[in-house]
C-alpha cells in the first residue's frame, strides 16, 4: 500500500511539472502555425490520468491515515493504562484524555494532509529544479533566488513564532485540566455556590491564552502577506527578464509562458509545504506532551523470564523492603513481616504512613529499592504480572466502578463467569436484593463511577466482584471508611464471607473491630513499623497502637469499650 501511495504521489508530481512545458509547447507551436493536436491529445490523455490517480491517492492516504490513527490510538490506550497509579494520580484524568486525542487528532491530520497534497507537492519541487535548469539556467536562477527568500522569510517567521506556541499548548493543557477537575466536582460547586468563580477562573484562563495566542496570529498573517508580496515579485520578475530573453531571440514566448507557470506552482507549493511545516511546529509542543506520554518508564518491568504462577497458600513475606518516592523523602524503609495463609493483617497509622505504598508494593504497581516480597516463598518478580494480579482481590475506599452494567462491573473480577457465578458472588456480597430493586437488575447501568448507586451499594458491587474473582488474597484498603455504622455492618458482613474462605487477607484499618480480630496488627509510623503483633500485645505495651485508639484514630463501633492493658 505504501509503495502505490509513493508511485500515485511521483505521477501526480511529474504532471504538476509537465503541465507548464506542455502549455508552454503549444504557445509556441501556435505562433509557429504548427499543428498542435497531438500535444493537446497527450496533455488530455495526461490529465485523464492524473485525475483517476489523484482520486486513487485520495482514497488511499484517507485509508492508510485511518488505520494510522486508530492503530495509534490502540496503541496509546494500552500503553497509558499500564503507566504507574503515581503517574496517573499526578497527571490527572482530564490532562491525560486531552494528550491522547489531542495528539492522535494531530498525527491523523498531518499524516493526511501530507499523503494525500504536500507529498507529490514536495516530488513536484524536486522535478521542478532540473525541469527548469534545461529549459533556461538563467531564468531557472532568479526563480529559485526568489523562492529561497520567500522560504527564509518563512523559516525566520516559524522560528519566531516557536517558542510562544509551546506556551499556548501549555495554556491548553491547563484549559482542559480545570474543565475536567470542575466536571469532576460538580456536586461541590454547585452546592458552595462556586459556578460565577470557577468560570471566572476559566475566563482568566482563556484571557491568558488569547494573550499568548495574538502575536502569534499576528505573524502568521504577516506571513501571509509576505506570501503574496513573493508571488507577486516572482511572477514580475520573471516576466520582466523573459521579456528581456525574447527580444534578444534568447528565448520563446512559450518558455517565458512556462516559467510563468513554474514560478506560479513553485510558490503554491512552497506555500503548501511551509503551511504543512507550521502547522507541524504549532503542534509540535502538544505532540510532544504525547510523544512524552508514551516515553514514561513502566512502573514495574516483567522479567523476561517471569512465569505465570499460582499461589496455592497465599503466604506473604515482606524481607528488608525499602521504596523511596521519586524526588520525595516519602516512602517505606525495612519493612519486614510475614502474613501466614489464611490470616488477616491489619495495617494501622496516621495517614501517610506508609500503610498503601505497602499494599502497592505486593501488587507491583512499582518495586522496592531493596529488599524483596514473597509470596509462598517464591520472589513476586518471578511471576508474571499478570498472574501476580489475578492472585490479588482488592477492594479500595472508592470503589472505581466502571459506567457499565452491574454484571459487566462484577465480572471484572472473572469475565468468564457465568451469569449463576455472577449472582451467587452478588448474594455473597449482600448485594443481590438492591440489585434486583434496580430497573433491568443486574443489566442496569449504574452511571460514571457508579452515580446511580448509593456508597454502600458501590462498595458491595467491589467485594461481588473481589469475591467472584476468588484469588488467595485479599487487600481491602480503607474499604469502608466513608460509611456510617449500619451500612459497614453489612460491608463487614460480605467481608466476613470473603475472609470465611480461607484467604490471605490484609485490611487498611479504621475500625476497632477490625483489629481485634487480626491476626497481625502492624502500626505504621513515617513509613517504618513501629510495632507489630496482635491486640493484646500491642494493648499490652501501651505504645503508639494504643495512642491511635485514644486519639480516636482508631473508631470504636457502639458494643467496644476503651482497650486495656492485662497483667
Amino acid at each position: 500500500m505504501t509503495l502505490a501511495l509513493l508511485s500515485a504521489s511521483v505521477f501526480v508530481g511529474f504532471v504538476q511539472v509537465a503541465e507548464p512545458v506542455l502549455f508552454g509547447r503549444v504557445i509556441d507551436s501556435l505562433t509557429r502555425n504548427e499543428n498542435v493536436f497531438s500535444i493537446l491529445a497527450f496533455w488530455g490523455l495526461l490529465g485523464i490520468i492524473n485525475i483517476l490517480t489523484s482520486v486513487f491517492l485520495a482514497v488511499l492516504s484517507d485509508r492508510l491515515a485511518h488505520r494510522q490513527r486508530l492503530g495509534t490510538l490502540d496503541l496509546v490506550f494500552e500503553r497509558v493504562i499500564g503507566l504507574p497509579v503515581s503517574y496517573h494520580s499526578e497527571q490527572g484524568s482530564g490532562r491525560m484524555v486531552r494528550s491522547i486525542l489531542s495528539g492522535t487528532d494531530q498525527l491523523f491530520h498531518l499524516w493526511l494532509s501530507f499523503m494525500r497534497e504536500h507529498a507529490s507537492s514536495l516530488i513536484g519541487i524536486i522535478l521542478l529544479i532540473p525541469m527548469a535548469i534545461t529549459l533556461d539556467r538563467r531564468m531557472a536562477a532568479l526563480l529559485f533566488v526568489l523562492a529561497l527568500i520567500y522560504a527564509v522569510a518563512n523559516f525566520l517567521i516559524v522560528k519566531k513564532t516557536h517558542s510562544r506556541q509551546a506556551q499556548v499548548e501549555t495554556y491548553h493543557q491547563n484549559l482542559f485540566a480545570r474543565i475536567g477537575d470542575v466536571l469532576g466536582n460538580v456536586t461541590v460547586v454547585q452546592s458552595y455556590a462556586r459556578l460565577w468563580d470557577e468560570i471566572k477562573s476559566m475566563q482568566t484562563i482563556t484571557a491568558q491564552l488569547l494573550n499568548e495566542q495574538y502575536p502569534i496570529l499576528t505573524w502568521w498573517g504577516i506571513l501571509a502577506v509576505i506570501t503574496r508580496v513573493s508571488s507577486t515579485l516572482t511572477m514580475v520578475s520573471i516576466l520582466i527578464l523573459g521579456s528581456y530573453l525574447v527580444q534578444k531571440n534568447e528565448m520563446t514566448v512559450g518558455q517565458v509562458v512556462a516559467f510563468t507557470s513554474f514560478s506560479g506552482l513553485l510558490i503554491a507549493k512552497l506555500e503548501q509545504i511551509s503551511s504543512f511545516l507550521s502547522r507541524t511546529i504549532s503542534q509540535a509542543p502538544s505532540l510532544q506532551t504525547f510523544f512524552q506520554l508514551l516515553d514514561q518508564p513502566d512502573g514495574a518491568q516483567e522479567h523476561p523470564n517471569a512465569k505465570a504462577i499460582e499461589p496455592q497458600k497465599g503466604e506473604v513475606r515482606f524481607q528488608s523492603v525499602t521504596y523511596n518516592y521519586k524526588n520525595s523523602t516519602q516512602g517505606v524503609f525495612d519493612i519486614n513481616f510475614t502474613a501466614g495463609s489464611g490470616q488477616t493483617v491489619a495495617l494501622v497509622g496516621p495517614s501517610g504512613s506508609g500503610k498503601t505504598t505497602t499494599l502497592a508494593l505486593l501488587q507491583r504497581l512499582f518495586d522496592p529499592n531493596t529488599g524483596n516480597i514473597t509470596i509462598d516463598g517464591e520472589d513476586i518478580r518471578h511471576f508474571t504480572l499478570t498472574s501476580l494480579r489475578h492472585s490479588i482481590a482488592t477492594v479500595f475506599q472508592d470503589a472505581g466502578l466502571f459506567n457499565r452494567s452491574v454484571a459487566e462491573n462484577i465480572r471484572i473480577g472473572r469475565p468468564t463467569a457465568t451469569d449463576e457465578e455472577v449472582h451467587q458472588a452478588a448474594i455473597q456480597a449482600d448485594a443481590h436484593d438492591f440489585i434486583m430493586s434496580k430497573p433491568g437488575g443486574y443489566e442496569f447501568v449504574i452511571g460514571e463511577r457508579g452515580s446511580a448507586l448509593s456508597g454502600g451499594e458501590r462498595q458491595r458491587l467491589a467485594i461481588a466482584r473481589a469475591i467472584l474473582k476468588n484469588a488467595p488474597i485479599l487487600i481491602f484498603d480503607e474499604a469502608t471508611s466513608a460509611l456510617d455504622y449500619q451500612t459497614e455492618k453489612k460491608i463487614q458482613h460480605a467481608i466476613e464471607n470473603l475472609r470465611a474462605q480461607n484467604k490471605t487477607t490484609f485490611v487498611i484499618a479504621h475500625r476497632l473491630s477490625t483489629v481485634i480480630e487480626a491476626d497481625l496488627i502492624l502500626v505504621f509510623k513515617n513509613g517504618r513499623i513501629i510495632e507489630s503483633g496482635n491486640f493484646q500485645e500491642l494493648c499490652n505495651r501501651n505504645g503508639l497502637f494504643t495512642e491511635l485508639v485514644k486519639l480516636g484514630e482508631l473508631k470504636r463501633e457502639p458494643h467496644l469499650g476503651e482497650p486495656h492493658a492485662t497483667g
